[in-house]
């Protein structure tokens, strides 16, 4: 137990604490020493110059008694057939020759298509338009197949107007055209009635020898045989236009406007009349 001396002789007081005794002091000196001694140990070995190394002892070797040796050369037919292979034919890859205008702008066509198939427009946009084309032209091509009309679907479908007789096997020098136009003009059936005064109006110019009527002929081609000077022809390309325009684009008519067009035609049929007649 740690006790307390005093200096005045009185007598020794008991520690309000107890301590237990330990040797601390020389435990530390201990430990420092032998730290200290390791220091000193290590410190030499890192510090000091490696000494030089000798080099390993070599032995002579004993000297060559054998025979010269002898140079042998293969045989010359052989090495001219192994000259003529191609396995051994050695040759230094020539420079790539210039490319030509021609050659440089398709090289840099299908570089610019390439960036532009990686390129982020692609990828978000330009990719789905490209798939909803090709969609598109597969229905298509399947309608065509299958003999769909697509503008039928897409389009009202007009209105027929029933016609009198048949129109394929209709031959002009045969038709009575005052009947069948007075029967068409009672019927309100302007479309008929205005194809009926159309070819009234070619049987006039065929009889006059001015057009050679066949069942199979064009409309401009008749105009195209009308003679250049006169107002035959330009009269004629009017009537055509008004013709085609309803007949064809089946264009409404009406009652007043059938009977301007039916004037337009009895005024050419008087410049027919009027015309040289042309000799075949």
């Amino acid at each position: 137990m740690l006790r307390c001396a005093l200096h005045d002789g009185q007598k020794t007081p008991q520690p309000l604490i107890s301590l237990p005794a330990f040797p601390l002091v020389p435990a530390l000196c201990f430990w420092f020493r032998l730290l200290l001694l390791v220091a000193l140990g290590a410190a030499p070995a890192h510090g000091a110059a490696p000494g030089p190394q000798r080099p390993p002892a070599t032995r002579p070797l004993p000297p060559d008694t054998g025979p010269a040796p002898r140079l042998r050369r293969p045989d010359e037919a052989r090495l001219q057939e192994l000259r003529g292979q191609r396995d051994f034919q050695y040759v230094e890859p020539t420079s790539r020759p210039e490319e030509s205008a021609w050659q440089a702008f398709w090289a840099r066509v299908r570089q610019a298509i390439a960036e532009w198939l990686t390129s982020r427009s692609y990828s978000h946009f330009w990719r789905w338009v490209f798939y909803a084309l090709f969609l598109v032209a597969g229905v298509f091509v399947v309608l065509k197949l299958l003999q769909i009309d697509f503008t039928a679907l897409l389009s009202r479908t007009p209105r027929r107007v029933a016609l009198a007789y048949d129109t394929a096997a209709e031959n002009i020098h045969e038709v009575d055209f005052a009947s069948r136009l007075a029967e068409a003009e009672a019927a309100g059936n302007w479309r008929l009635a205005v194809r009926l005064g159309y070819l009234e109006l070619l049987k006039a110019l065929s009889d006059r020898g001015l057009i050679q009527w066949q069942p199979d002929k064009t409309n401009h081609a008749y105009l195209a045989e009308l003679p250049a000077a006169g107002p035959l022809r330009a009269g004629f390309r009017e009537i055509t236009r008004q013709f085609e325009f309803v007949w064809y684009g089946e264009l409404a008519l009406s009652g007043p406007l059938y009977a301007r067009v039916r004037e337009g035609h009895r005024a050419f049929l008087s410049q027919v009349g009027g015309a040289v007649r042309r000799v075949a």
